[in-house]
């Protein structure tokens, strides 16, 4: 029996390939849409690997350190180190600022913490751990600083002592890991016009300012002009002990909110790319639906180009099904070289888009199956029409 799938598209082979490369490019843009959103949960997954902390302690009833703010006294931590299955903790502050670089901004996550504590980077690709109290850093490689440069956060200059990879905030953005005491100024402390404005300000206000009372003033500027403050305080627990016991621990008895590292990653996934997730998701319904149309308008076209061809077939005795399954094969075939095609359009393009692509296997594999179940809904329209066909066709005109 004559292959009317591959004969057809012997004579038609620079139009099958062409449409078998957009349609590649559209399965691309499906697969890098999937990669984006795998991107962003292992973006929001990476700090809380890295820093190594089994439970995050913030302010009661809220959801932060990154979903919602959160404030802490930073002498909290010594009454947490007395708690049962407490091994070791570390004071966390977090800002996103812009910084300069070769004259360009790049937006960072400024991560501040107590070098030797938790809450640091967990491995260096260059240079050495931040060693002194102020003004050095470690920056992510993805800012595009090296060893020796010098950053300005804020009011300060800060000095690149080393270099990680991949932190990154949840939001993508690269990180600075700065000393505590300088990420609690950059946060918490106003600059000098403010507290000048506020210094006269209070002088002027009578309530505050009354004969008598010469101490009030100086300690409202003092909580104006310092402040010791942090947003979360990272706990981990002892070898043997449950981090959701220890977490409940310190939820009844000291006040505070607690999340364990599985908490955290459900909070920043639900809460701060759910709606990224729908959009993607609805993205990708949509470039399934017109894939779908491409596929059938094809198909049904080359399909009404061979009408007598298959109307010879019906005439000598060939089964629909056989005919059924010609058809399908040119769809089928689509989809595979579609599925190639888009499969390297997405590793190729992946490194170029300014957040984390991460392209997983699984992903690709499902991708290859609901590419052929598309193809092959598609061609149901052309089989339609073809077993339709009048086999004296084949003698008309």
């Amino acid at each position: 029996m004559i292959n009317l799938a591959r004969r057809d598209v012997a004579n038609h082979l620079g139009r099958y390939l062409l449409t078998g490369f957009g349609l590649g490019l559209l399965i691309g843009v499906t697969l890098t849409m999937a990669g984006v959103y795998r991107g962003m949960v292992d973006d929001a997954k990476v700090l809380l690997r890295a820093v190594r902390a089994d439970i995050w302690v913030v302010q009661q009833n809220t959801l932060g350190p990154f979903a919602e703010p959160s404030s802490l006294q930073d002498d909290v931590y010594r009454s947490l180190e007395g708690l049962p299955g407490v091994a070791e903790t570390g004071n966390v502050a977090y800002l996103t600022t812009q910084v300069k670089h070769v004259g360009k901004d790049i937006r960072v996550m400024v991560a501040g913490y107590t070098p030797g504590r938790l809450g640091g980077p967990s491995f260096l690709v260059a240079g050495r751990p931040i060693a002194q109290s102020h003004y050095e850093a470690v920056a992510d490689a993805k800012t595009g600083f090296e060893v020796g440069d010098r950053i300005r956060i804020r009011r300060n200059d800060y000095a690149v002592v080393g270099l990680t990879r991949r932190m990154v905030s949840s939001g993508g953005d690269p990180m600075v890991f700065i000393p505590l005491k300088d990420a609690q100024e950059a946060q918490f402390l106003k600059d000098n016009e403010s507290i000048v404005n506020d210094r006269n300000r209070l002088a002027d206000n009578p309530a505050v300012n009354r004969p008598g009372q010469p101490g009030v003033l100086k300690a409202v500027e003092a909580i104006q002009t310092a402040s010791h403050r942090v947003n979360a305080v990272l706990v981990r627990v002892e070898e043997g002990h449950d981090p959701r016991q220890v977490a409940d621990n310190i939820k009844r008895w000291k006040h505070l909110t607690a999340y364990t590292s599985t908490d955290m990653e459900d909070i920043l996934v639900a809460k701060l790319i759910a709606t990224a997730a729908k959009q993607i998701s609805l993205f990708l319904v949509i470039l399934a639906v017109v894939s779908a149309a491409i596929v059938a308008f094809i198909i049904y076209t080359m399909t009404l180009g061979k009408i007598k061809e298959i109307a010879v077939l019906k005439l000598i005795g060939t089964r629909d099904r056989t005919i059924a399954a010609m058809i399908m094969q040119e769809a089928l075939g689509l989809g595979v070289i579609g599925f190639f095609v888009g499969k390297f359009a997405a590793t190729l393009w992946a490194p170029v888009f300014p957040k984390h692509v991460l392209l997983e296997t699984n992903d690709a594999m499902r991708a290859f199956v609901l590419t052929l179940v598309i193809c092959a809904l598609a061609s149901v329209l052309a089989i339609r029409a073809a077993l339709h066909i009048d086999p004296a066709e084949a003698i008309g005109g």
